[in-house]
């Protein structure tokens, strides 16, 4: 049974309390940090990513649909908050579950089942699509997966940069959302902000910066693992 990593964001104390009781008491999970401080938690998720974050939604700074919208791609959310009508917005940014305050440890212990039945699917199959609709403008335009560069995003918008044109495709959209539609055996993600198509990558420094068009990315640290298995898989033996 994989182990899996967690990480507790609340600004209660109370809550993270109780959550990190909950933790220790459950078999197949360990404990990697908690904050009452999200802006922290997102600097830290950088440099520690985990399986699992269990994240309030209504905080001060940062609120918590905000910040999943920023965490890596191979951490799955838990939401924990007392507001019941956050589930729907919860769904929206694909949580794979929502637990409703106070939180009793039959539900938290369904949520961990649900999790573990996600990290236990095999990987999925390359996809056969070779593209993808995008609303722009009021319009739903068609962009090929072989001329797409890289992909951008900031807050709720995502910029899709595209060979042979000047300006990003612009819409309104989740960086996780697009990397669910790019299929994943041709496209990365390798910073929360971006996601590269991995055939168009010219070169690579030993800085881990990506040169893709006329953009360098760099990969960070929260993705560099993932980035470098795919290298060591595609290396010359």
């Amino acid at each position: 049974m994989k182990t899996l990593s967690c990480m507790i964001v609340d600004d209660e104390p109370l809550a993270v309390k109780m959550l990190e009781n909950f933790v220790a008491r459950t078999e197949g999970l360990t404990l990697a940090a908690s904050f009452c401080d999200p802006v922290q938690a997102l600097e830290t998720l950088d440099s520690l990513p985990v399986d699992l974050l269990f994240l309030d939604i209504q905080m001060p700074d940062l609120d918590g649909l905000n910040l999943s919208r920023q965490v890596p791609p191979a951490t799955r959310i838990i939401f924990t908050t007392a507001f019941k009508q956050y589930a729907y917005d919860s769904y929206e940014v694909n949580a794979l579950d929502f637990l409703l305050k106070p939180i009793r440890y039959q539900k938290f212990l369904a949520a961990i089942e649900k999790a573990r039945h996600w990290f236990d699917r095999k990987a999925p199959a390359p996809s056969a699509a070779t593209s993808m609709y995008i609303r722009v403008d009021g319009m739903l335009r068609q962009i090929d997966f072989s001329r797409i560069l890289y992909v951008s995003g900031l807050k709720d918008y995502v910029n899709i940069y595209v060979e042979g044109e000047k300006r990003p495709v612009i819409t309104h959209l989740t960086m996780k959302s697009v990397e669910e539609m790019l299929p994943a055996d041709r496209f990365m993600r390798v910073h929360r902000s971006y996601i590269v198509a991995l055939d168009k990558i010219k070169a690579i420094d030993r800085n881990n910066c990506l040169y893709i068009g006329n953009e360098v990315i760099r990969v960070s640290d929260a993705y560099r693992d993932t980035f470098a298995a795919y290298l060591e898989q595609n290396m010359p033996k």
